[in-house]
């Protein structure tokens, strides 16, 4: 019988297999790679992404696992963000400013300026709401983040907006793969928090792309993770817990005294059929929005303007986002290094658009909205490739923090929860969560171990 089985070769998944790497553990992973939302590939000093893409660093769990692990990360450097908008492309100057900067009407500059005050105050609210305070626990800071402002949607605090103040809103909010009036307008404020506040929270890049923490991870664990493994039964007994899985033509079963599902909440919903009622309940009303991203290779061997903006918002484009991935190594480098990397983000509804096209006309209207926004990009692209993520990332919805505390209540046995639908931050969600999950499987088998432990005379 094995210590522990870990469902789910994800981050929040590894990061749980990293802390039990000293039990006899395996990891079930039902795609052919290990990574989940995080997926990049290196391309000599650049790398291709389509998923997760900043970290937390300072006092972090992601911090604590890239030390442990001993792969590099670095501080994102220059501008966090930038703007194109109406042929305009802004990559310096503070963000509160950019409004004032583009060519819009008077009309919708007015409106803009009113919900702007609007968010300005709620994002200083916020910011108390964020704070630590002495004494608490992760999770209580997260509940209070949950809670604040929950009770709404983000189109409903701000209102009615002209269609190019709501394009100024949009690529802010809709980063969390929903839109404005699926989003509370808590957590809406919360990423203009994010944006505005450059420097907070996650600011930080995996040298060499995010999936190198992850492969380096399933490195060390080896043989422990299985590829190809779709875990469809997770069923407890007294002292263990069977796990029933396909593998190829396979049809298999593992027994462990215990079990993390690092699996998303419709698969943990699906699959773990007798967790305690309210859970599964909890876990079937957990919202995941779609997200569309592509890479884009390059080939440039002269400077950009973008160089040092790792983020530009794009309104009324067929993405939201174009991400610098190449941002650290122009950044870190004594000399330009030739070439580079870009991501293209398309969220919630427009993703939803997106999904619908082949992957050639996705491309092609991405690229030739590049060629519009950056000046140089035309001609620069030496490879391309799109990835579909119709269940992309959990979004904190209206009467999302009332789930939490069930959420995160101890006591589902021998099977602990662990993935970034149990928090607000995503990447950093998914390793707290899984290094939390792995520290209670240790607690477990401590208590087991000493309850079998032989007595002498």
């Amino acid at each position: 019988m094995k210590d522990a089985i870990i469902v789910g070769g994800g981050l929040a998944g590894l990061s749980a297999a990293w802390r039990l790497r000293h039990h006899d553990v395996a990891v079930l992973e039902a795609a052919d790679r290990v990574g989940g939302r995080v997926r990049s590939e290196r391309r000599g000093a650049h790398w291709l992404n389509w998923g997760g893409h900043v970290y937390a660093g300072g006092d972090s769990a992601t911090a604590w696992l890239l030390d442990d692990t001993g792969v590099d990360s670095a501080e994102v450097p220059g501008s966090l963000a930038g703007l194109s908008m109406n042929g305009t492309l802004l990559t310096s100057g503070r963000v509160e400013t950019f409004p004032f900067r583009v060519p819009i009407s008077w009309r919708d500059r007015a409106q803009m300026l009113r919900a702007g005050i609007k968010v300005r105050l709620a994002v200083a609210r916020y910011a108390q709401v964020v704070a630590r305070r002495a004494g608490e626990s992760d999770a209580q800071r997260q509940q209070r983040v949950y809670d604040f402002m929950n009770d709404r949607s983000f189109a409903d605090f701000v209102g009615d907006l002209p269609p190019d103040a709501e394009a100024l809103f949009a690529p802010t909010v809709t980063r969390s793969s929903a839109n404005l009036d699926q989003i509370s307008a808590g957590a809406g404020i919360g990423y203009f928090s994010l944006v505005w506040n450059i420097g907070a929270g996650l600011n930080r890049n995996v040298v060499g792309g995010p999936s190198t923490l992850t492969e380096s991870i399933a490195a060390a664990l080896g043989p422990r993770v299985e590829l190809g493994a779709t875990v469809h039964e997770v069923v407890q007994r007294p002292s263990s817990v069977v796990v029933r899985y396909r593998r190829g033509e396979e049809d298999l079963e593992v027994e462990a005294r215990s079990v993390v599902l690092a699996t998303q909440a419709h698969v943990t919903h699906r699959i773990a059929p007798d967790l305690d009622p309210d859970v599964r309940d909890a876990l079937a009303r957990i919202e995941y929005g779609p997200f569309v991203s592509a890479a884009f290779l390059t080939d440039e061997t002269s400077p950009r303007v973008w160089d040092d903006t790792y983020a530009i918002a794009t309104p009324k484009r067929s993405f939201t986002v174009v991400l610098n991935m190449s941002n650290v190594v122009h950044g870190l480098a004594p000399e330009r290094v030739p070439g580079g990397s870009l991501m293209t983000f398309a969220p919630a509804d427009q993703a939803r658009r997106l999904l619908e096209l082949d992957d050639a006309t996705v491309l092609e209207r991405m690229q030739n909205d590049l060629d519009d926004i950056l000046p140089g990009f035309h001609g620069t692209v030496a490879e391309a490739e799109v990835h579909r993520w119709p269940a992309g990332s959990p979004y904190c919805f209206p009467g999302r923090g009332a789930l939490q505390p069930t959420l995160t209540r101890r006591g589902n046995g021998r099977v602990f929860l662990a993935g970034d639908y149990l928090g607000t931050l995503y990447t950093e969600t998914a390793a707290r969560t899984g290094l939390t999950a792995a520290q209670d499987v240790r607690a477990l088998l401590t208590t087991t171990n000493r309850a079998v432990a032989p007595t002498h005379a």
